[in-house]
């Protein structure tokens, strides 16, 4: 554990001894993710390109002493403790999720997810309480929601003895972002979280989940990967990421196909003539970013890291343009990082605010902050947090 993971799990400890007057019998934790490239692919049965970082979610858990058969969540970023009966998650979720703190919703619908993936009776397991606490920052689409569920679930399977492997735990994540919190999202996140590799990213074929290490070698080449977080919040669960998910849908049912990982880029002059021209953008992002996932795969393995930037900046010009989820201090940022000498950057994340990443050569780095830095100051944007991330191992037991 680095001192920062030392620090969040003692927090989360602390919170839990405050809240729930005992001492938790341990701590868990699970990272959030920078998604190289690949955005927006992966609810289309896709590819994505995502990796673990440095920054996580901490769970400090005991089960009850009291016999009783209940779930309490407390958090920093809340006041208030919620709880509900084991028993009362299937009426809770997902018809009557509005009445819960939507922070609460991702564990609470981890526990319930994970109960009926597992086919366990609530009433055969300990309740428990659980107290979280993070260093992933929150609204960067960093995936600070996929560390909740990752965290979460490693506790809750490891305390009732549920037998799931890790792509199952990320099934379970994904329900309970999908029905519990109500955001349309695919698996990437949760399979990021579960499955990362220290210096590697996760290749992942979000229809058949297999998954592939693959090294990316950012050391080796001199190379980091910096952040830029724009504090422009986001939140999936909001229309725009709906309607492009339709829209996509639409363009899949025009093309008679069960989802756009099976429509090629020479399909797509046949689509146009199929549909309008806003579907048709929306379309030609996703077939063209999962092109440009292979892509970046296989230029990582043939010629390594420095070889990719072209890749992340037509998947940032595909977003601005064709999906329409940049906002210009995204734009900004990855203008920025280029002119300051990048070898690439993009936005990440689902769009509509959130954070760019740069792939920047380590003696860049200051250059590429200070430019960023600038340029926001210049366009009367309030200043970015840009920090840098690394490569990192998945959910565990601290």
């Amino acid at each position: 554990m680095t001192a920062t993971d030392i620090r969040t799990a003692a927090i989360a400890r602390a919170l839990f001894a405050a809240r729930f007057g005992a001492d938790a019998t341990g701590t868990w934790s699970a990272p959030g993710r920078v998604n190289l490239i690949g955005e927006h692919t992966d609810y289309n049965d896709g590819f994505v390109l995502p990796f673990a970082i440095q920054h996580r979610t901490h769970v400090a858990l005991a089960p009850r002493a009291d016999g009783v058969f209940r779930v309490r969540v407390a958090s920093t970023f809340d006041d208030a403790t919620v709880e509900v009966a084991l028993n009362e998650l299937d009426a809770l979720f997902p018809e009557k999720r509005d009445g819960v703190p939507e922070w609460a919703r991702y564990p609470l619908g981890v526990a319930w997810a994970l109960l009926a993936a597992s086919g366990t009776d609530p009433a055969t397991v300990s309740g428990v309480d659980l107290a979280f606490a993070s260093d992933v920052p929150v609204g960067a689409g960093l995936s600070s929601s996929a560390a909740i569920e990752g965290a979460t679930a490693v506790a809750l399977a490891d305390t009732w003895g549920i037998d799931l492997d890790r792509v199952a735990l990320a099934k379970v994540g994904r329900r309970a972002e999908n029905e519990a919190v109500g955001a349309p999202t695919g698996i990437m996140d949760q399979m990021a979280s579960l499955l990362g590799r220290a210096d590697a990213a996760i290749f992942l074929d979000c229809r058949s989940l297999e998954a592939q290490v693959v090294d990316l070698g950012f050391a080796d080449a001199g190379l980091e990967l910096v952040v830029i977080d724009t504090g422009v919040k986001h939140s999936h669960a909001t229309g725009g990421y709906g309607e492009r998910r339709a829209a996509c849908e639409r363009g899949a049912a025009a093309l008679g196909v069960p989802a756009l990982r099976d429509v090629s880029v020479d399909d797509l002059p046949r689509l146009a003539e199929l549909v309008d021209e806003v579907t048709f953008r929306r379309v030609r992002h996703v077939v063209t970013e999962n092109q440009r996932v292979l892509d970046t795969v296989r230029t990582l393995r043939e010629q390594g890291p420095s070889a990719i930037g072209d890749l992340l900046v037509a998947s940032h010009a595909s977003m601005r343009d064709d999906f329409e989820i940049s906002v210009p201090e995204l734009d900004t940022a990855v203008e920025a990082a280029l002119s300051a000498g990048a070898v690439g950057a993009r936005m990440t994340g689902g769009g509509f605010g959130g954070a760019a990443i740069a792939l920047v050569a380590h003696e860049n780095v200051q250059d590429v902050t200070d430019a960023a830095t600038a340029a926001f100051a210049a366009a009367g944007f309030t200043a970015p947090t840009v920090f840098t991330v690394t490569p990192s191992a998945g959910a565990a037991r601290d």
